[in-house]
């Protein structure tokens, strides 16, 4: 029996879903509304792109053509990105039946259009009036009903919500106007963030960050707006990771979270090298030939990810309930993104009861974490724990190189020998 849909478009399961992942507290309660709140605005597409480093996770990974991996899907990026590596099969699951659409949009367009140029005029450029006509030519024939339906729906003007590839895709989406948002509101102190695009040196990003954006932090509409969990809702931050990156601040506002995270992007890599950064202060990948895109669109990758695009299923449940059909042992490499920030200590030693039942010898999880501490310690049970190797000093290392610049936190463990 097929899923109701709800005036979104989206199933209700998609809704009920989330409410299993999200609620912690009951309804009549701030925190209850609150979590309800956030459930409802993610119901539909939130994140365009992921927001984490798929090159940080593949260093992380070590990984190779012998893997099998369970990831979350999200945007889809970092799936696509780890087929650079031929790995021998990727499970991708979200709760968002929005992300579960575009994963498989993206997988099909990689294996459908003619080549690697129209892949990247597709997700990697913005005002092509033409990719509606190739969806239809190319993609839409073998898309899945599902997705095919989820993409072909009109939207409140009367468009098909495929045609947001015609425009830019990147300013759609919950993570997409939660960006406008902020370049609206620096606009409204007189700052154009997108002028950071033309410094030519970490030296001169650095000043433009100082002179620029940091003074918007102490703004008082800033530090009101950036005080509201709603506010941050646009960044997929649900109210229990809220109060996790809160505690991660100087001084305890999520003023000071922001620009902290905000300077890191700003300023601790080249502007040319950080897809991240240009994403968020330009709303683009940018016309430079030399400015990297991201890894799944890089050329000398194309061949890889379109290959690898048949060994990818996409599935719609939680990351326990996948595992929980899988048999003993027969998982190498774990991805979790932040989705553990959200979670009960109940959820949590589920979660783990599962990783450590299909890890296979050697096996990795990684996740990033709002804070800087690893969320497990005090919450997943010792037993569970004394069978992964956490290493410290890998994670540091990797939370400094990742270009994402939000998480507080990168977290590796690897499973010990019994």
């Amino acid at each position: 029996m097929s899923d109701a849909v709800n005036q979104a478009g989206l199933p209700t399961s998609t809704i009920r879903n989330l409410g299993n992942a999200v609620y912690q507290n009951r309804l009549l309660s701030r925190q209850g509304f609150s979590e309800r709140l956030f459930a409802i605005f993610f119901t539909n597409l939130v994140y365009p792109q992921i927001w984490e480093d798929p090159q940080v996770d593949i260093e992380a990974m070590e990984l190779n053509e012998e893997h099998r991996i369970v990831t979350i899907a999200s945007g889809g990026c970092n799936m696509l990105a780890y087929l650079s590596r031929s790995p021998a099969r990727i499970d991708a699951v979200d709760l968002n039946a929005a992300h579960v659409a575009l994963n498989r949009l993206k997988l099909t367009a990689m294996q459908h259009l003619p080549g690697h140029g129209d892949v990247v005029r597709f997700f990697g450029k913005a005002d092509q009036k033409h990719n509606s006509a190739a969806y239809d030519r190319f993609i839409a024939p073998h898309l899945d009903t599902k997705s095919r339906a989820y993409w072909e729906q009109r939207t409140w003007r009367g468009t098909r919500r495929i045609a947001a590839f015609n425009g830019n895709f990147y300013k759609t989406g919950l993570l997409g106007w939660c960006i406008t948002a902020g370049h609206l509101v620096a606009r409204l102190h007189g700052v154009d963030p997108s002028e950071i695009m033309q410094t030519r040196c970490l030296r001169e990003q650095r000043h433009f960050f100082d002179a620029h954006l940091a003074p918007l932090f102490d703004r008082p509409l800033v530090r009101w707006a950036s005080g509201r969990k709603a506010s941050l809702f646009g960044l997929g931050i649900p109210p229990a990771q809220y109060d996790e990156l809160l505690a991660a601040g100087d001084d305890g506002t999520m003023a000071s979270v922001l620009r902290e995270r905000v300077e890191k992007l700003a300023c601790h890599f080249p502007l040319r090298e950080n897809y991240f950064a240009r994403q968020a202060f330009s709303r683009s990948y940018g016309e430079d030939e030399n400015a990297s895109l991201p890894h799944y669109l890089d050329a000398d990758h194309y061949e890889a990810v379109r290959d690898g695009a048949g060994r990818v299923a996409v599935h719609h449940c939680s990351y326990t309930h996948l595992l929980s059909r899988k048999p003993d042992q027969s998982v190498d490499r774990f991805v979790l993104l932040d989705a553990q920030d959200w979670m009960s200590s109940e959820q949590l030693n589920e979660l783990w009861g599962e990783i450590t039942r299909t890890a296979a010898p050697g096996a990795r999880v990684i996740f990033r974490t709002a804070g800087k501490p690893s969320i497990l310690d005090g919450k997943v049970s010792d037993d569970l724990l004394s069978k992964w190797d956490y290493r410290a000093e890998e994670s540091a290392r990797h939370c400094r190189r990742d270009r994402s610049a939000i998480y507080g936190g990168f977290h590796l463990y690897v499973k010990l020998e019994s």
